[in-house]
């Protein structure tokens, strides 16, 4: 009996470590998720901005070499990241598959033109920006006219900053209650060692000697913990490496490394402090007040 009695407790112990521990890891993974959505909501809003169409249409009867030309110099501008020339053909035939039914045919002529369809840098996907782009592109000779969706680039302007706003708010609430769940884990965690804070106290030890080994361990426990959330936001990011490339940066050591820093230091932090004042908590407690 006497050898069952220190396994039982050694068992109960590690279970105690095991849950706290898990508990803390769990709560650091979603710290890590926040990072790095906070740090790739720049990169998903240019996402949108950047596929928002910008259409060049073309004169009629233009040149190869002039329309060439034109994409050379249009393919150089600081705000222009990508350009695809359409013929007149084509885009007849696209626009047949869409409506299901040739309208060539029906009408006799092709009454299209060719154009140059633009993808803009998300910096200038602003309106004021887009109206001198506007009078900029059809100074070109070869340009007949430039057609945007103004009022879609006016609601993604306006809903990025609302998107914007709501982020901060989040992000503030949930790092509160992520700090509230890791300092309850630690409360808990120390409350079943509240009698033996008392007997030390008791017997003389001074306060930085009681906190000691309490801090230790719930710092290692914040350490593990952050060590295992990056594991598992590493393995994700690789598991859907493909999914994410469009709206997470995963070509950005930087990004990811941010995101593992302050996952790590949230652990270490927020438990170190957690523990600090649950401990000074029961230091200040009398016998009585423990129960």
């Amino acid at each position: 009996m006497r050898k069952k009695r220190p396994s039982k407790l050694k068992r109960r112990l590690f279970r105690s470590y095991l849950t706290v521990t898990i508990s803390i890891s769990l709560i650091l993974f979603m710290v890590g998720l926040l990072s790095l959505l906070v740090l790739n909501a720049g990169r998903l809003t240019d996402y949108v901005r950047e596929h928002v169409g910008f259409t060049l249409v073309l004169q009629e009867n233009l040149r190869d070499a002039e329309v060439l030309r034109l994409q050379k110099i249009l393919s150089a501008s600081a705000a222009v990241k990508s350009t695809e020339y359409i013929n007149k053909e084509d885009a007849a035939e696209s626009l047949a598959d869409d409506m299901g039914e040739d309208f060539v045919d029906f009408l006799g002529f092709n009454p299209l033109f060719s154009s140059i369809d633009l993808k803009l840098h998300a910096p200038y996907m602003q309106e004021d920006s887009l109206l001198v782009l506007e009078n900029e592109f059809l100074a070109y000779p070869q340009v007949r006219e430039v057609y945007y969706q103004r009022d879609l680039v006016k609601v993604i302007n306006n809903n990025v900053r609302r998107i914007s706003l709501f982020l901060l708010v989040l992000v503030l609430l949930m790092l509160f209650i992520f700090t509230a769940l890791i300092n309850n884990t630690i409360r808990i965690s120390i409350y079943s060692q509240r009698f033996v804070i008392n007997t030390m106290k008791l017997v003389g030890a001074t306060r930085s000697y009681i906190r000691r080994p309490f801090v230790v361990r719930t710092v290692s426990y914040g350490l593990l913990g952050g060590l295992l959330a990056n594991f598992v936001i590493w393995a994700l990011v690789l598991t859907f490496y493909d999914s994410l490339q469009n709206f997470v940066d995963t070509s950005q050591i930087d990004a990811l490394g941010i995101t593992f820093v302050v996952t790590l230091l949230s652990g270490l932090i927020i438990s170190w402090l957690s523990t600090y004042f649950a401990v000074n908590k029961y230091l200040r407690m009398s016998y009585n007040e423990l129960f």
